[in-house]
C-alpha cells in the first residue's frame, strides 16, 4: 500500500492550511478610516500616473505600510468571487518651516505661523492594483485633524473594499500620494487557489477543479488525481527555471481519475505540476512539491554537466538553478587532489545555463574546472585533456606581483607553493635554478597574465631524463660486459641468446606500450572530439597512440601522405597496430577510392590524413597483408559495422563502446600482459566514450559537404 507523503494544495505547497473568508454583500467599492480621520472614495477609477517626486512644503501625509486581506464578494449564496481588501497606514512626513529672522518679523510672523499649524492635513492617496486580467487605480481623500498632526508620527489608516481578483494568480499593489513626496510603496503577493480556501461551494470556477494528492510508493512517486470518470483535464509537468520561461517536460490531456507514477530519478527541485479542467477560461493551478526533497537535490547534481563551448568559454548545464561556485585548478600528473589557483583566480558564483569566459591566455591539459556547492565539491572537468592530449608532467609556476615592480615566484606542488629558489626537499626546489632559467629563456608556456600576477607551465620531462641518464648508462655497461662474457661460450649459449633476444624485444615493447596509429576522416568537430576522447583513453593503457589530431604542426610541415607513411612504417616495424576508425565520411571516401583510385588533388582538407593514407592502406588489403596489422572500429549509433565496405571487413571491425573489451584485446596483442583491473579499465573507457557520444548527438551538427552525420548515417551507406 502506498504510504502518504503529504497532501498538497496546488498553490499552498507544503502548508495545506484552509482559510475561512469574510463575506461582503455590498456590490460597490467602499472606504473607511481609523477613528479620528475622515476619508472619501472618489467615484470611478482614476488614471495611474504617479508623476515625479516633488519637494515637501511642510508636514504632509504619506503612506508607510500596506496590508491586505482576502474577502468574498457575493452576488448570491453560490456566486462569489475573491476580493482583496487593502489597508494603507499613514504618517506625517516633514516639518514646519521656521522664519529666517524671528526678531525682525516679531509678533506678526508668530501669528502667521500658528494659523497653518492649527489647520488639518489633507492628502489624496492613490491605490494601484494589478492582477491578470485586472488593472485598476482608485483615489482616496483623507483628512487628519490638527490635534493628530505630529511630524514623524503615525496617524492611522484608511481601508479600501475591495479589488476583485482571480484565484491562483499574482497581484501587485502600489500606493502613493498626489502630488508624490516619496517613492511609492509596493506589495506583491500570490493568491491562493480553490483548495486553500473554504470556498469550493461558493465559487463556481472551483466546482470542476481536479484535486491532486502526492504520495510515495517505494522509490517511486505517485500523482493521484481524484476527479469524476467523465471529467477531462490537462496535466503538465515542467521545470520552473529562474532564468527564462518554464521548460515543458510532459503534457497530456486525460480523463479522470488518473494515477501517474514518476521514477525517483526524475525528481528535481524545480519540477512543478500544473493541472486544469479542459473548459473555457478554466483556472490553472500549479504546485512545486519537490523543492526541499533531498533526493531531488541529489538528482539535480547528477544531471548537471560542464560543457566546453569554445577554447575560452564554458557553461554549467542543469535543469534547475543551483547555488554553486566555480574555479580553475591544476591537476598534477602523479594524481592527488586538483589544487585551486587562489588567490590569483578566486572562486566565482555560477549561473546555470549561462556561458562564462576563462580568464586565460591559452589552455593546458592539466587545467581543470571545479564546481562546488556549500563548500562541497560536486563536479570537476578537465576540458582540454581531450583536445590537447593527456596530462603532462609540467610544473605550474605562480608569479605574484607587488607594488614597486617587485615580484615573487613559487612552484605549485601537492605540499603547497614552494618558493623559488628554495632549500626545501621537493622536486621543484631541487630544480629551482633550472626552472627560473627556463622561464627567462621563454621555454615555459604563459597561461594567464594580470596586474596581480601570472601563471606559467614549465615542462619537467627533460630533467627526469637527465636524472636517469647515468642509471641507464650503468645498465648498458653492465649488459655489454655480460654479453662479452657470454660470447666466450657462444657454442653453448647460441640458442639461448636467440631466445633471450626475442624476449628482450618483446619485453621492451610491452614496457613502452604497443604502438597504435589511429586513422579517421575529419567529418566534423564533434567527431574529432570523439576521436580525441578515444585517443586519450587509450593512452591510459600500455599503448603509445599516434593520431594526426595531436600532430598538426608535423602534418602541415610534412604533408598528410608523408606523415602517414612515416607513422605507418614505424608502427608496423615495431609490431604495432593500425586502427581504421570508420565514420559516414570515411565510408564515402573508401567508396570513392574503390571506384576511382586517383581522386583529384585538393579534393580533401589539408589535414585529412585518412584520404591521403588510402593509397597505402588499400594495397595491404588487396594483397592480403592486412590481417594481424590492421583492425577496424566504428561508434555505436553513428555507423553500423555492416556499412563498412566488404574489402575492409577482412580484418575485425569492432563497434564501440559495446565491443570495447575485444577491441582492447586486439590492440594489446596476445603476448601483452593484461592489466590486473582490466574490467575497471574497460568500464572507465566505456563511460568516457558514452559521454562523448551523448554530447556528440546533443550538440547541433554541421557536417561538411557531401558528408552525413547522425544516428541514421549507417542506414544510408
Amino acid at each position: 500500500m502506498p504510504v502518504p507523503w503529504f497532501l498538497l494544495s496546488l498553490a499552498l505547497g507544503r502548508s495545506p492550511v484552509v482559510f475561512s473568508l469574510e463575506r461582503l454583500v455590498e456590490p460597490q467599492d467602499t472606504a473607511y478610516c481609523s477613528p479620528g480621520l475622515s476619508c472619501h472614495l472618489w467615484d470611478g477609477d482614476t488614471l495611474c500616473l504617479p508623476g515625479s517626486i516633488v519637494p515637501v512644503p511642510g508636514p504632509v501625509l504619506v503612506p508607510t505600510h500596506l496590508q491586505t486581506e482576502l474577502v468574498l464578494r457575493c452576488h448570491q449564496e453560490t456566486d462569489c468571487g475573491i476580493c482583496v481588501r487593502v489597508a494603507v497606514h499613514l504618517a506625517v512626513h516633514g516639518h514646519w518651516e521656521e522664519p529666517e529672522d524671528e526678531e525682525t518679523l516679531g509678533g506678526a510672523a508668530d501669528q502667521e505661523l500658528e494659523e497653518p499649524r492649527n489647520a488639518s492635513l489633507q492628502a489624496q492617496v492613490v491605490l494601484s492594483f494589478q492582477a491578470y486580467p485586472t488593472t485598476r487605480c482608485v483615489l482616496l481623500e483623507v483628512q487628519v485633524p490638527a490635534a493628530l498632526v505630529q511630524p514623524g508620527q503615525s496617524v492611522g489608516s484608511v481601508v479600501f473594499d475591495c479589488f476583485e481578483a482571480a484565484l491562483g494568480g499574482e497581484m501587485r499593489i502600489w500606493s502613493y500620494t498626489q502630488p508624490r513626496y516619496q517613492k511609492e510603496l509596493n506589495l506583491t503577493q500570490q493568491l491562493p487557489d480553490c483548495r486553500g480556501l473554504e470556498v469550493r461551494n461558493s465559487i463556481q470556477s472551483c466546482w470542476a477543479l481536479p484535486w491532486l494528492d502526492v504520495s510515495t510508493y517505494g522509490d517511486d512517486v505517485r500523482l493521484v488525481l481524484n476527479v469524476s470518470e467523465e471529467q477531462r483535464f490537462g496535466l503538465s509537468l515542467y521545470w520552473n527555471q529562474v532564468q527564462g520561461s518554464p521548460k515543458p517536460w510532459w503534457n497530456r490531456n486525460l480523463t479522470g481519475p488518473q494515477t501517474i507514477t514518476l521514477n525517483h530519478t526524475d525528481l528535481v527541485p524545480c519540477l512543478c505540476i500544473q493541472v486544469w479542467p479542459l473548459e473555457p477560461d478554466s483556472v490553472r493551478t500549479d504546485i512545486c512539491p519537490f523543492k526541499e526533497d533531498p533526493r531531488a537535490h541529489r538528482n539535480l547534481w547528477h544531471a548537471a554537466r560542464l560543457r566546453l563551448l569554445s577554447p575560452r568559454s564554458w557553461r554549467l548545464e542543469a535543469p534547475c538553478s543551483l547555488h554553486a561556485e566555480a574555479g580553475l585548478c591544476w591537476q598534477a600528473l602523479g594524481g592527488g587532489p586538483c589544487q585551486p589557483l587562489v588567490p590569483l583566480l578566486p572562486w566565482e558564483n555560477v549561473t546555470v545555463n549561462e556561458a562564462r569566459e576563462f580568464p586565460l591566455l591559452k589552455g593546458h591539459p592539466n587545467l581543470c574546472v571545479q564546481v562546488s556547492s556549500w563548500e562541497k565539491l560536486q563536479l570537476q572537468e578537465c576540458f582540454w585533456a581531450d583536445s590537447l592530449g593527456p596530462l603532462k608532467d609540467d610544473v605550474l609556476l605562480v608569479e605574484t606581483r607587488r607594488p614597486h615592480d617587485s615580484r615573487s615566484l613559487c612552484a605549485l606542488e601537492p605540499s603547497g607553493c614552494t618558493s623559488l629558489p628554495s632549500r626545501a626537499s621537493t622536486r621543484a626546489a631541487h630544480l629551482g635554478e633550472q626552472l627560473l632559467l627556463d622561464l627567462q629563456s621563454g621555454q615555459c608556456l604563459q597561461l594567464w597574465d594580470d596586474d596581480l600576477g601570472a601563471l606559467w607551465a614549465c615542462p619537467m620531462d627533460k630533467y627526469i631524463h637527465k636524472r636517469w641518464a647515468l642509471v641507464w648508462l650503468a645498465c648498458l655497461l653492465f649488459t655489454a660486459v655480460l654479453f662479452l662474457l657470454l660470447l666466450l661460450k657462444k657454442d653453448h649459449v647460441k640458442g639461448w641468446l636467440r631466445l633471450l633476444k626475442q624476449d628482450v624485444r618483446s619485453g621492451a615493447a610491452t614496457t613502452r606500450g604497443r604502438a597504435t596509429l589511429l586513422l579517421y576522416s575529419a567529418d566534423d568537430a564533434g567527431f574529432e572530439r570523439l576521436v580525441g576522447v578515444l585517443a586519450s583513453a587509450l593512452c591510459q593503457l600500455p599503448l603509445r597512440v599516434a593520431v594526426d589530431l595531436w600532430s598538426r604542426r608535423e602534418l602541415s610541415a610534412q604533408g598528410p601522405l608523408a606523415w602517414f607513411h612515416a607513422q605507418r612504417l614505424q608502427t608496423l616495424q615495431e609490431g604495432g597496430m593500425v586502427v581504421l576508425l570508420f565514420s559516414p565520411g570515411a565510408v564515402a571516401l573508401c567508396s570513392e577510392w574503390l571506384q576511382d583510385p586517383a581522386p583529384a588533388p585538393g579534393a580533401h582538407g589539408p589535414h585529412d590524413a585518412f584520404a591521403a593514407s588510402l593509397s597505402c592502406v588499400l594495397p595491404d588489403f588487396l594483397q592480403g597483408r592486412a590481417p594481424g596489422r590492421y583492425v577496424g572500429a566504428c561508434f555505436d549509433r553513428l555507423l553500423h559495422p555492416d556499412a563498412v565496405p566488404a574489402l575492409f571487413r577482412t580484418v575485425p571491425v569492432f563497434s564501440l563502446p559495446s565491443q570495447l573489451p575485444d577491441f582492447l584485446g586486439a590492440l594489446q596483442g596476445p603476448c601483452a600482459r593484461r592489466p590486473r583491473r582490466l574490467g575497471e579499465t574497460v568500464e572507465q573507457v566505456s563511460r568516457a566514450l558514452q559521454q562523448a557520444l551523448d554530447s556528440c548527438f546533443q550538440t547541433p551538427r554541421a557536417p561538411g559537404p557531401g558528408r552525413t552525420m547522425g544516428p541514421e548515417a549507417g542506414d544510408q551507406t
